[in-house]
């Protein structure tokens, strides 16, 4: 199978779209500001357009009210043994903790059950990462297992993540 191209996502407040050349600089100040970038680490020009340009895990835009207020990653393991797909997520701090994030998650997921055929999906949050963890748990996510020293951070010093995972029968309605 060709990697994932979705399509546009229609939530009840969230749009969920591939990204578009203009979404550059929006992305870069999403991905700088300092409670995102705690997370998702160094960011600049160079990075945010390379990360645009994947087309092995797609970048997507998510909009609330025609405002880019997130990203989403999404990857297919493609080996029929091991095939399931993994996401990644960032919200704009003055947009967290409204549920948009699992919205857009949701819709994701539903389309890659639907019309990708996935039966199950992994994420990996910081382990310290208590907020997102909490999200992706509403969802159905559960934990897996620590993955230890699992990321560098800005401060040189390896940081622990954890993996969790989704089964399509697990998913909740929100």
């Amino acid at each position: 199978m060709a990697p994932p191209q979705l399509p546009v996502l229609r939530g009840e407040r969230v749009l969920v779209r591939p990204v578009r050349d203009e979404d550059a600089a929006p992305l870069l100040a999403l991905l700088t500001e300092p409670e995102v970038a705690v997370w998702w680490q160094e960011w600049d020009a160079a990075r945010v357009a390379e990360m645009m340009a994947d087309r092995e895990e797609p970048a997507l835009a998510i909009e609330a009210g025609g405002e880019l207020v997130g990203l989403l990653l999404v990857g297919e393991e493609e080996f029929p043994m091991y095939r399931h797909a993994s996401l990644d997520i960032a919200i704009a701090t003055e947009h967290q903790g409204r549920g948009l994030g699992p919205e857009a998650l949701r819709l994701a997921i539903t389309h890659l059950i639907e019309e990708r055929g996935h039966h199950r999906f992994t994420i990996d949050p910081s382990a310290a990462n208590e907020r997102a963890i909490r999200a992706y748990a509403r969802l159905g996510f559960k934990p897996v297992g620590i993955l230890r020293r699992y990321e560098r951070h800005t401060d040189g010093e390896w940081h622990d993540g954890l993996l969790m995972d989704l089964l399509a029968d697990e998913l909740v309605a929100l």
